[in-house]
């Protein structure tokens, strides 16, 4: 078996997109790898306009029986509102819990809660697999951001679940963001071969930041011609097409790790 390269991306401008406090593990990850990292936020994580759903819930968690979590973010917005209104584990303990993936659930374990499902796949559509039948008759208590799909709820309700959705954060465009990008994308110097989205959202936003619409019958703008369009999963692919912007290369498995690993496969059949 021939040893990996642990330098494969040496000399590899990479730009992340993720929110500026999040950035740190993929970009990491990207320099142990060689990569030269360009950190340029597509995406901005805020408080939502009021915490009275999500406090309401949290202060009536007795009447749930599950309690779903789709990202790091709604983890610790949840883990801050629980602490203001002095809950504790004891609070949580009757929950079965649900975790997308494996970020949200280290997250989870590490603010001390228990998690007692993560999908073998980190969608929406493999949590609703794998909790369909657990879940008719229950209460559901799903936490999330403010826009999101709304796969869970609906699918959830199908099979016989009462779900309460609450907004535990919102995702906005960095305005800051917009000249940097697109003085990157413009400089011999700064231009990345490589822009990675980790999400749905920092795919509709890196176009908003852009002002691109989309091209004829699919055909990429000049400004990201030669740039590989690198995915963490399905549905962030799904959503690079609907804008016109196909996914070059695709994570598998849909987590950071797999994402680093499909940019060094990708650029390795670019140069064979």
């Amino acid at each position: 078996m021939k040893p990996r390269d642990e330098r494969a991306l040496a000399g590899v401008r990479v730009l992340v997109g993720r929110a500026k406090h999040q950035a740190g593990a993929l970009s990491e990850l990207l320099r142990q790898r060689g990569a030269d990292v360009l950190e340029i936020p597509f995406i901005e994580i805020r408080k939502p306009r009021s915490f009275k759903a999500l406090d309401e819930a949290l202060l009536n968690l007795a009447n749930y029986d599950w309690l779903i979590l789709t990202s790091v973010n709604g983890v610790e917005a949840l883990a801050e509102r629980a602490k203001k209104l002095r809950l504790t584990k004891r609070n949580f303990r009757h929950l079965k819990t649900a975790a997308i993936g494996p970020a949200t659930k280290k997250t989870m374990l590490n603010q001390g809660m228990l998690v007692s499902v993560m999908p073998v796949e980190y969608v929406a559509e493999s949590v609703v697999k794998a909790l369909r039948r657990a879940v008719k008759g229950k209460r559901v208590l799903l936490v999330r951001a403010k826009v999101a799909r709304d796969v869970i709820p609906n699918e959830l309700r199908k099979a016989g679940a009462y779900v309460d959705v609450v907004e535990a954060y919102e995702t906005v465009v960095p305005a800051a963001s917009k000249k940097k990008l697109r003085a990157a994308l413009k400089s011999e110097r700064k231009r990345p071969e490589v822009v990675t989205f980790t999400s749905s959202s920092t795919v509709k936003n890196f176009v908003a930041l852009l002002g691109l619409r989309r091209g004829k019958k699919g055909k990429r703008p000049a400004m990201l011609e030669g740039v590989m369009l690198a995915s963490i999963g399905p549905v962030t692919s799904a959503t690079l097409r609907e804008v016109g912007l196909a996914a070059d290369v695709d994570a598998n498995p849909y987590t950071i790790p797999g994402l680093v690993e499909a940019i060094e496969q990708g650029l390795l059949a670019e140069r064979l």
